[in-house]
């Protein structure tokens, strides 16, 4: 009996073990979100879009490096960002990528603490600007 709780407690404390270094991987690994017009707020402002888009990013300690791709946008970027809210709401920008912008556009930044934990909790999104559609074409959770 001894045996096989010593074997259970073992098991168990691999299991959270790898759980944290996944976890720690993942915050510390890559970023990305999968963008288009269906995730802007409020959804019905977006005007005649069928764009599409990928960010992807490495953080490594502080330091974001990142890549924006998109095509089919009603116009020029005029600007992208990194936003602070949850899925479905809106909120400031914390981290400005480009402006304008072309597709393709990568860079590197130092992110705050604050970024960082926003990142832990879900409530980041990247949102690509156009002139016609100026508080954002596309927008995607970064995950």
């Amino acid at each position: 009996m001894k045996k096989l709780v010593a074997m259970i407690a073992a098991g168990a404390l691999c299991a959270l073990t790898l759980a944290a270094l996944s976890s720690a991987a993942h915050r510390a690994g890559g970023w990305s979100a999968t963008l288009n017009a269906t995730q802007e707020v409020p959804k019905q402002v977006v005007k005649d879009t069928a764009a599409k888009g990928s960010f992807t990013a490495t953080l490594s300690g502080k330091k974001l490096s990142w890549k924006l791709t998109f095509s089919g946008l009603t116009g020029p970027a005029t600007a992208a960002h990194i936003h602070m809210a949850a899925k479905g709401a809106s909120g400031p920008v914390v981290v400005p990528l480009c402006g304008p912008c072309k597709s393709g556009a990568s860079g590197t930044t130092t992110l705050t603490s604050a970024v960082m934990a926003a990142y832990g909790k879900g409530t980041l999104y990247v949102n690509v600007h156009t002139a016609k559609n100026p508080n954002g074409e596309i927008r995607g959770q970064i995950g």
